[in-house]
């Protein structure tokens, strides 16, 4: 579907994507895959998103590089900051902060998302590669769509599992009636799968702090297959629950991209980079073993 639509509009294999993914694109009037094949005599039909004017201007926005050559960057992202321009936030993106320290990112990848290969959440902190030239985003998004790229986050979530560990199966699409969320409750979902593993409990709490290696890399994938067996984030105030007022409150959700590894799209070595838990999760973490009368000589034990 995404290569006859690109064919159709005129439009990149990846632009494609998104508008499919955006459900903009129906056939025969019902959402559709990136995958789906298109048979003769389908109806196709598109409502490709408007075009809104948004000059990229490069901001000097402090960025914590882990690694940076001729080819890519590696970047520790703080919670908060958003990936790329998006409405309602066209100033102070990391996109605006890559073109400020790299220069010469213009058009990489498209217009509006230069450098970006993957994305984490505005509220997600932790590690993310940004191509510098076309050839290495072509090969870091190899990587992506293929699931080779080796990935591992922390969660601080709500419930105390009797299992320790489990392996949550389900697509994921927009959710049926918010169209502003994603959900595994769809007809149109895109296989997502998820490994978790439960590395301490908190029973006072009713807290677990779980190592999750997701398999795909969909919207909120993580954020949505926790919360649908249970286990939702504390702080996600669209996917968890309202917190209660107090010191325990967070501002974002508890998610934490920890360790990130690939292949180098120039050597082929496999590169892989770790980042420690931030300070607002790591002071709950702190908290909750306080109560648990947990010794503090194990924290090292919470860092990947």
């Amino acid at each position: 579907m995404d290569t006859a639509l690109a064919n159709l509009a005129g439009i990149s294999r990846a632009q494609a994507r998104r508008w499919i993914e955006a459900e903009q694109v129906r056939v025969n009037g019902q959402p559709c895959r990136p995958s789906q094949k298109i048979r003769s005599g389908d109806s196709l039909e598109a409502d490709p998103p408007k075009v809104t004017s948004c000059e990229l201007l490069p901001e000097p926005i402090p960025l914590d590089v882990l690694h940076e050559d001729e080819d890519l960057i590696v970047i520790n992202k703080a919670a908060g900051m958003v990936m790329h321009p998006a409405p309602g936030h066209n100033t102070g993106t990391l996109v605006h902060a890559l073109l400020h320290h790299c220069k010469d990112l213009a058009g990489i990848g498209g217009v509006e998302r230069p450098g970006i290969v993957h994305r984490l959440d505005r509220g997600t902190s932790g590690v993310v590669v940004c191509a510098k030239n076309d050839a290495a985003h072509e090969h870091l998004a190899r990587q992506f769509h293929d699931h080779s790229i080796g990935r591992v986050y922390f969660a601080l979530v709500r419930g105390c599992p009797g299992a320790d560990q489990g392996r949550i199966e389900r697509p994921i699409g927009r959710h049926p009636r918010d169209r502003k969320k994603m959900s595994v409750r769809t007809r149109s979902g895109r296989a997502a799968c998820s490994n978790w593993f439960i590395k301490r409990r908190f029973p006072k709490a009713r807290c677990s702090w779980v190592e999750v290696r997701p398999e795909t890399g969909r919207t909120h994938q993580i954020r949505v297959h926790l919360s649908s067996v249970g286990m939702p984030l504390l702080g996600d105030p669209v996917y968890g629950r309202r917190q209660s007022k107090g010191k325990r409150r967070l501002d974002r959700p508890a998610l934490h991209a920890a360790e990130l590894s690939f292949d180098h799209p120039r050597s082929a070595e496999r590169m892989t980079f770790q980042v420690p838990i931030p300070e607002d999760i790591q002071s709950l973490l702190d908290e909750f073993g306080a109560d648990e009368g947990l010794n503090e000589g194990r924290r090292d034990e919470q860092t990947p």
